[in-house]
């Protein structure tokens, strides 16, 4: 069992961070809103990114490592373990809020603005955030990726 809690956790790590970095490839690639066609295509991949492999990525990172902290006692007492699960915890919250919504009302809107629903000016306002939140998250993933490798002795707490 904890061979398989490893394994869904390593998979889910290499999906949110591939997903994080092709979302950062497409915000650098994404042109002004003017171009309103092609703004509305990137826009719409990058929903739909964030949507089918970002956040399914981070549940599944997050729920398999929660359970490996509860299943494997060695973990119990790990300062690592519990510094990468209250981390996975702020990532999915981050995530779900600054990632995840964002997108995909951004997607949403631009699609609106290319059938003239909304005007395209009202467009684009979120960029920074999302990228600035992504470069974050990816510093903290890779943390803890760093610390599942590595395995840093921190404070052990006794029963």
């Amino acid at each position: 069992m904890r061979h398989f809690l490893k394994f869904l956790h390593t998979i889910g790590a290499i999906g949110l961070m591939g997903s994080m970095a092709s979302l950062l490839v497409l915000l650098s690639l994404a042109p002004p809103p003017g171009a309103l066609a092609e703004y509305a295509l990137i826009r719409g991949a990058m929903g739909s990114i964030a949507t089918w492999i970002f956040f399914p990525s981070l549940g599944l990172t997050l729920i398999a490592g929660l359970i490996a902290l509860g299943y494997s006692k060695a973990y119990h007492n790990a300062g690592w373990a519990w510094a990468k699960a209250i981390s996975g915890i702020l990532v999915f919250e981050s995530g779900f809020v600054g990632i995840l919504g964002p997108m995909q009302r951004e997607a949403e809107r631009s699609a609106e603005a290319l059938a003239g629903k909304i005007e395209a000016s009202s467009l684009a306002a979120s960029l920074t955030a999302e990228r600035n939140t992504l470069l974050i998250l990816l510093a903290v993933a890779t943390a803890n990726v760093i610390f599942g490798i590595w395995r840093p002795r921190l404070t052990k707490w006794r029963d």
